[in-house]
């Protein structure tokens, strides 16, 4: 007779410290102070965090506003903001994210050619601050994926929007971003001299004379060429690149036998030097 009220007893005492251990952890979960907070103070509260500068907060607070009220009147400019806070913060792929987002929902809006922009500068600087900061690593040398990604998005901005106000600087970093690329190939055909592979060292110089004339490496790839057919003992061609030089960079360190000027084999095995290509030399 007594089995059975204690049998009820044990239950309720253990669907009360169930219910003891749900408010218990309760109390450890961290409440989303924006959550269910009316769009007009979510949109008040992220301009206040953005004149503050505190990005990663405003970010916050604006996927918040976009979350919970998906189809309002804020969400575009929205949109917007957040997109630049992410790229404020460093948030690079989130920002890219968010202006491809944009795009697509608004691919007429009139600040379109913003975003292209923003888009551009996004993808010129991800994937590489770290690593050239903290390593002293040289862009030129890295992976070209998303600094080609933002040269075709600052050129969509020069062809498509050339009276918008990005327009002028979006050229001038397209050039930042063509001297680049120039350096790349330069950094490879170099590389190629140093492993003694001279026919793909010519083929780099050539290539990039053809496809990045007038960039800053132009005069550092016919040196290349030139010890390259050095190497391989066509004198006549190497000739005709010496003029060429002599013509445009008469103080180039090839006369003077200090190019290229190959990293140290200590400095190629320490992995916290840096790195160093053969092509560099100082520049007045």
């Amino acid at each position: 007779m007594l089995r059975r009220p204690l049998l009820l007893l044990l239950l309720a005492a253990l669907v009360l410290s169930m219910s003891g251990c749900g408010s218990i952890s309760k109390l450890w979960k961290k409440k989303d102070a924006n959550e269910g907070q009316p769009v007009e103070a979510l949109y008040d509260k992220a301009h206040e965090q953005m004149r503050e500068e505190r990005w990663a907060s405003a970010t916050e607070t604006w996927q918040r506003l976009i979350a919970q009220y998906p189809y309002g009147p804020y969400t575009e400019q929205a949109l917007m903001e957040m997109a630049y806070a992410e790229f404020k913060s460093g948030k690079h792929d989130d920002a890219v994210s968010t202006i491809d987002r944009f795009i697509r929902t608004y691919p007429t809006h009139k600040n379109i050619a913003y975003f292209y922009y923003l888009r551009g500068l996004s993808n010129a600087t991800r994937n590489a601050i770290f690593l050239a900061r903290v390593f002293s690593l040289q862009t030129s040398n890295r992976d070209l994926s998303t600094p080609m990604q933002a040269y075709n998005d600052f050129s969509i901005v020069v062809e498509r929007y050339p009276n918008s106000r990005y327009a002028a600087d979006a050229a001038q970093r397209m050039i930042s971003l063509r001297n680049l690329f120039a350096k790349h190939e330069l950094d490879t055909a170099v590389y190629y001299l140093r492993r003694g592979a001279d026919v793909a060292a010519i083929t780099r110089a050539k290539y990039l004379l053809e496809t990045y004339p007038q960039s800053s490496s132009q005069d550092d790839a016919v040196a290349a060429l030139i010890v390259g057919y050095e190497h391989i003992g066509n004198d006549a061609l190497a000739a005709d690149a010496k003029r060429v030089l002599q013509a445009n960079d008469p103080d180039h360190p090839y006369f003077s036998g200090d190019w290229p000027d190959y990293p140290s084999t200590f400095r190629r095995l320490n992995p916290f030097s840096g790195e160093k290509s053969g092509a560099e030399h100082d520049e007045d």
